[in-house]
Parts: C-alpha cells; structure tokens; sequence
C-alpha cells in the first residue's frame, strides 16, 4: 500500500481536490453555525429577548471552553499531522492520545470551578437584574456538559487529521438534529425556558464525545488512542502553538464583554440582544472561512513536515484565491441581504430588530477582510508559527477591536460599537498581508 492511499494527506492536490477535500469541514462548520443559530431563535422566539440577551452574557464562559479545546485540537493536531508525515506514526498517537485526555482533565476542572463561583461569575459578566436568572440557569447546565463541549471540539479537528473529515461532518449534523429536537421538546413542548436551551446543546455535545471516542479506541485508522506517554514538552509546544486559537476565543469573550457592557449602557436589555443577534450571524456567515481553514490547515501541516515544498505553496496560492471569492461573496450577501437575516432573529421585537439593520449594513464590510486574517492564522499555526498566528488573532478579535470599542462609542455613540470590527479587520489584513510575505521565505525554499 503506497504512503497516498495510507494517508489522505499525502496527495498531490489541484483546486479542485483541495476544496473537496476540505469540504466536510467546511459543511460541518456551516452546520454548526445554522444550528447554533436556530438555538439562539428559538430562544428569542419561545422565550423572549432577555433570554436571548442572557445567552450573549454567558457567551464569554462558553468562548473560554472553546477556546482550550481549539487550543489543543489545532495546536496538537498541527504536531500530530507533521510527526505523521515524518513517519513517527508511534510517537503521532501518543501524543494524540495524550491531547485528549488533557482535555478531559480540563473540563472537569472547569465545571468544579464554575458550580463553585457561579454567582460571581453571572454578576461579574455584567447581567443586570433582570436577566440574572436566565444567564444563571443557562450557565449552571452548561457547566454540566463542560467535559463534552471539550471533548467536541477536539474530535472534530483531530478527525481531519485522521483523515476522516467527512465523519466529522456526519457527527456534527446529528449533532446539530438531536439539538434541533431537543430544542422544541424542551423549550415549546415542556416549557422549560432557558434551561431546556442550554440542555439541548449540551446533548449535542454529547454526540460527537461518544462516537468519537468509540471511533478512536476501535483503532480502525492511523491515528487511534494507545498508552499516552506524558510528555510536558508536547503539551506545552501544543499549547504555545495552538495560543492563536486560544487568544481568538479568549478575546472573543472579552470583547463580548465589552459589547454587552457598552450596549448595556447605550440601549439597555435590547441593545445587548441587538449584538447578540449580530454576534450569531457573524459566526454563522464566518463558518465557511473557519471551515476551510481547519480542512487544509492538516495538509500544510502534513506537506511542510514531509518537505514537499511544490505542493505546499500550490497549497496555499490555492486556498488564498478561494477565500477571497468567498469574502466577495459574503460581503454581497451580508450587505443585501441583513435585513432577512436580521429578522430571522428579531422577528417578535420591532426595537431590537431596528437596532441590529442598522448596525449590519456597517458591519458587512468586515467580510472583505475577516476571511484572509482567518485563514492566515490558520496557515501559521499549520506551520508550527505560534508566534505569528497567535499575533493575527489577538490584532483581529481583541486588540484594535478593543481600542476602538473603547474610543469610537464616545464620538459616535452606537454607530462606534457598529464600526469596531470593520476597522479592526481591516488594520489586521494589512499587517497580515505584511507577514505573509515577511515569513514566506522561511517555510518555502526553492
């Protein structure tokens, strides 16, 4: 059996291959985005929008679980596919092994730390008093299912390491289904409010932890589970290049944060469900851009271990040519196309579903750049530069946003919270473009 028909990483890629190849990921993150964004509408649709702005108060608490789990998957994934390609197949699964079962310790730290401070936590986001119930409710079953929401998140990364992207996307739309289901049951059926939202998703969790610990201890690909051998060195260089993800999220949460609080302020419990409406339709519409990255970033990854240095820039000229088509046409669509989305969400509320079309035909603009700053992080963390991906997240999601979420609200009051991300993402594409070339002679020699 030839090194190609072993390991799907291993063949010569054209566009087209390339793109089918990371079209499961990309499926699974659009899915995931439609799901999560059906969630969120049945909250505001069979609850009410205080629910819907309690789930954004939260949202920081969630961004951090993501965020270690993407912190482990892509950072480990990276080392795992690059130690694959080396042919250090023994030493690739015991690193595998050792990732995940870090992950799990994780989340069990994270729900005996949550249960013990969760008041603190719900006031400490920033909830007011009328929506302190709905985020403490959704908060307490979401630590329930900390572990899974890992567990989740690292399966469906290392699945496209293991070659099995397409069992990824499988696992996420019964995922996705089972949330769906359990979303009418619990919420329109038995009227169980915010707690039955939060219990919906945490089942969905549940779906790819169970069969993608079955798929990886049955040991039916190369890369399966085996007695890990701990190595701190591993865990940390997992870390530190994986950090890119892990910043994204955490600035994520704080900037949401900021969001919540600035909203708070300007417009009350509507504004703060103006952006979460924003927040779930920038995730939705972004699942192409993370979906892409995350299908290619294993073969970068794969080929630059493997020194294949023809096939790793057609690689990456490829994949910079169909994110930019894709960002034209996410901006087109953004831009005429916000007020359905809009109202998708805001249907029952006249106010808020004001508040947010004006502020989504400002932030459309943000679509033209988001996609290259994405998947340039991705495409240093393949390459094991921490440092740079890591750099392109915090500028994107934290850094500029921070400042001009902090700045432009006192000159121009809402419209400065519309403006903070488009100029952010703009002022990060310029300095990726930057390092793209300034680093593009140490990873591709002729």
């Amino acid at each position: 059996m030839t090194e190609t028909q072993r390991n799907p990483l291993a063949k010569s890629f054209n566009a087209v291959s390339l793109i089918r190849f990371a079209v499961p990921s990309m499926a699974m993150m659009l899915f995931m985005g439609l799901y999560t964004a059906i969630d969120t509408i049945f909250v505001a649709r069979f609850i009410n929008t205080d629910a819907l702005s309690s789930i954004n108060i939260i949202c920081p608490v969630i961004n951090l679980m993501v965020g270690l789990g993407t912190m482990l998957a892509a950072g480990g994934s990276a080392m795992v596919a690059k130690k694959m390609g080396n042919g250090k197949l023994e030493e690739a699964r015991s690193n595998f092994t050792l990732i995940v079962v870090t992950g799990a310790v994780a989340g069990l730290a994270i729900t005996a730390m949550g249960f013990l401070f969760l008041d603190e936590i719900v006031w400490g986001l920033g909830a007011s008093e009328i929506l302190f119930p709905y985020c403490r409710d959704y908060l307490k079953v979401q630590l329930m299912f900390a572990v899974p929401n890992l567990m989740q998140v690292l399966y469906q990364n290392l699945f496209v390491t293991a070659g099995k992207p397409t069992l990824g996307l499988l696992l996420c739309v019964l995922a996705g289904i089972a949330n769906i289901i359990c979303d009418d049951l619990f919420i329109v059926l038995l009227r169980m409010g915010i707690k039955g939202a939060a219990l919906g998703t945490g089942i969905g969790y549940m779906i790819p932890t169970l069969a993608g610990t079955i798929f990886f201890m049955v040991g039916g690909s190369e890369l399966h589970f085996c007695k890990p051998k701990m190595d701190h060195v591993v865990l940390g260089k997992s870390c530190f290049n994986g950090a890119s993800e892990m910043v994204s999220q955490c600035s994520t949460a704080i900037t949401t944060f900021l969001f919540n609080v600035t909203m708070m302020r300007l417009l009350g419990e509507d504004g703060v469900a103006a952006i979460t409406v924003l927040i779930y339709s920038q995730f939705l519409l972004t699942t192409l851009y993370i979906g892409f990255s995350m299908g290619v970033a294993p073969i970068i990854s794969y080929n630059y271990g493997s020194r294949n240095i023809r096939q790793l820039k057609k690689i990456v000229r490829i994949a910079l040519c169909f994110i930019m088509a894709i960002s034209v046409l996410l901006f087109l669509f953004s831009l005429f196309g916000g007020d359905r989305i809009v109202k998708t969400f805001a249907q029952n509320n006249k106010n808020v579903f004001e508040i947010t079309k004006t502020g989504f035909s400002i932030f459309s603009f943000s679509f033209l750049f988001s996609g290259c700053n994405i998947f340039a992080s991705a495409l240093f963390t393949a390459l094991c530069n921490g440092k740079v991906s890591a750099a392109i997240s915090f500028l994107r999601t934290f850094g500029f946003i921070t400042v001009f979420l902090l700045v432009l609200p006192k000159f121009l009051e809402v419209t400065g919270v519309w403006l903070a991300i488009p100029i952010a993402e703009l002022l990060t594409f310029l300095l990726t473009i930057y390092w793209i070339f300034r680093y593009r002679s140490c990873w591709i020699r002729n």
